[in-house]
């Protein structure tokens, strides 16, 4: 497991690749570039062999754990799967090789995908209308927000309190107040839904809107969303949804139908593209028919037979992002969905479900769920029942690395102590998720049988447990290569 530093590999005189001899007269640098930017001497870099090079790497690569090589019981959250067939859709010239600043007559295919698959969300989520043009699913709540805030605006009032469950996504706060808004915090009930009695006694006129997210990320559906709806609307606010967890509800349910004013969706979690390591992203925001005006512009509008850009709007909040997006995580989802299909997309959030309810059921006697209920795409269960043996959910998380599975979400939702977040996704296997079940079910007996084993995991990694706080406050971002090993002084 050990691997050397490319610089260990070094030998003097070793190349890669060396190019055919000059057919041309030899140019001095010095006589090309000026001297202030040329370097004293060469950069030590390492002399290395392409072997070395590719070995090195594919070495590196296979210590990675991914989504190709390991189950990811982080699920839609970032590592739902993405078929291979949508990469090579938008590796497609027509699509990769666009340049923003093209003609829109040179672009018409594109801008087809692009108008038909703001119909095609619509018709799954019942809204009234889509802008894809959000990279990420907090700009689509910051446009959201934003939206909002021009709605009441335009009605010549002011309301500055957004309701948001403490169920809800953990970016939802941060979002209203980056947006101005002053945040309330809604408690859930015994059962994990919103409490209507708390939302009553909240829900006054200076309230413009309840962010919730439904399922919340308990894995719960509220029950309740059209009463929770009704009662908003009664005061003139607004319900946005996060629609993160939409990957529960294709075919199942339409945020639309619930009440919904505004929907984030976020399309590299419920349509491909997962976006473990930072990205890309795409955050396309739905709304009610009351709210286009304020929709971003531009907007793909058709013109007879043809697709344009349209710009206009009196109540747009504008533009929220260059150009129009990340397209190549569009085309993937567009690829996705026709791919599917209505039937295949239903299929898929039922064996989502079907999934997240057998691991439920499979280790809720080792890891107690807060919640005891049936599930949707997920669940959150608790490693509680190890703390006898000083045991917690992190060392749970870490002792998984040595079983070959990457650790669900820890520690959140906040609401839920020791809290282990497992979903996982519709692609998985049977044999798959037992393999999961059998790994968490015995490091709950190491827990008790061998505690230290797992409180010093992982163990079989190329390190050892790092000290994670020590890592966040004192960051050591030098590069790790010393002046010996490169031979200066």
């Amino acid at each position: 497991m050990s691997e050397p530093l490319v610089f260990e590999r070094s030998v003097p005189g070793r190349r890669g690749y060396r190019l055919p001899p000059r057919d041309v007269p030899a140019l001095d640098l010095a006589d090309a570039i000026p001297q202030e930017h040329l370097r004293p001497s060469p950069p030590p870099l390492p002399e290395v062999a392409e072997f070395d090079v590719v070995r090195r790497y594919t070495r590196l690569s296979q210590l990675n754990f991914s989504v190709d090589t390991h189950f990811y019981p982080l699920g839609s959250c970032t590592m739902k799967y993405n078929p291979k067939l949508n990469d090579r859709v938008a590796a497609l010239p027509g699509f990769a090789r666009v340049h923003p600043f093209q003609p829109a007559e040179h672009v018409q295919g594109l801008l087809t995908l692009l108008y038909e698959l703001e119909q095609l969300l619509c018709a799954i989520t019942g809204m009234a209308v889509f802008t894809l043009q959000p990279a990420a699913g907090a700009q689509g709540e910051l446009s959201g927000l934003k939206m909002i805030a021009a709605y009441h605006r335009r009605r010549r009032r002011k309301r500055s309190t957004i309701l948001i469950p403490d169920s809800a996504h953990g970016t939802n706060p941060a979002s209203a107040a980056l947006s101005g808004f002053r945040v309330v915090q809604l408690k859930s009930s015994a059962s994990g839904f919103i409490d209507l009695a708390e939302l009553k006694s909240k829900l006054d006129d200076d309230v413009a809107a309840l962010m919730l997210t439904n399922p919340n990320t308990l894995g719960l559906f509220e029950r309740d969303i059209k009463v929770i709806a009704a009662l908003l609307h009664e005061r003139d606010a607004l319900v946005y949804m996060d629609g993160a967890n939409m990957n529960a509800l294709l075919g199942i349910a339409r945020p639309g139908d619930m009440g919904a004013d505004i929907l984030q969706l976020n399309l590299h979690k419920t349509f491909s593209t997962p976006h473990g390591g930072g990205g890309p992203g795409a955050g396309p925001v739905g709304v009610a028919e009351a709210l286009e005006d304020f929709l971003p512009v531009p907007r793909v509008r058709k013109k007879g037979k043809r697709f344009v850009w349209d710009s206009r709007g009196r109540s747009t909040i504008g533009r929220v992002h260059g150009f129009y997006g990340n397209v190549g995580v569009l085309v993937r989802a567009y690829t996705y969905i026709r791919t599917l299909g209505a039937e295949g997309l239903a299929r898929a959030s039922e064996a989502a479900i079907i999934n997240a309810n057998y691991l439920k059921t499979k280790l809720e006697q080792a890891y107690p769920v807060a919640f005891d209920q049936p599930c949707m795409h997920e669940f959150v269960a608790s490693a509680t029942s190890l703390k006898a043996s000083s045991v917690t959910a992190s060392d749970v998380a870490k002792r998984l690395l040595d079983y070959g599975f990457y650790a669900p979400t820890v520690y959140f939702p906040l609401i839920v102590e020791e809290a282990l977040m497992i979903e996982p996704t519709e692609t998985e296997s049977r044999e798959t998720l037992d393999e999961f079940i059998q790994a968490m079910l015995r490091i709950a007996e190491e827990a008790k049988t061998n505690p230290d084993l797992v409180r010093r995991a992982p163990q079989r990694m190329p390190v050892a447990r790092l000290d994670e706080v020590k890592a966040a406050r004192e960051p050591n971002l030098r590069w790790p290569v010393s002046s010996a090993l490169l031979g200066v002084s």
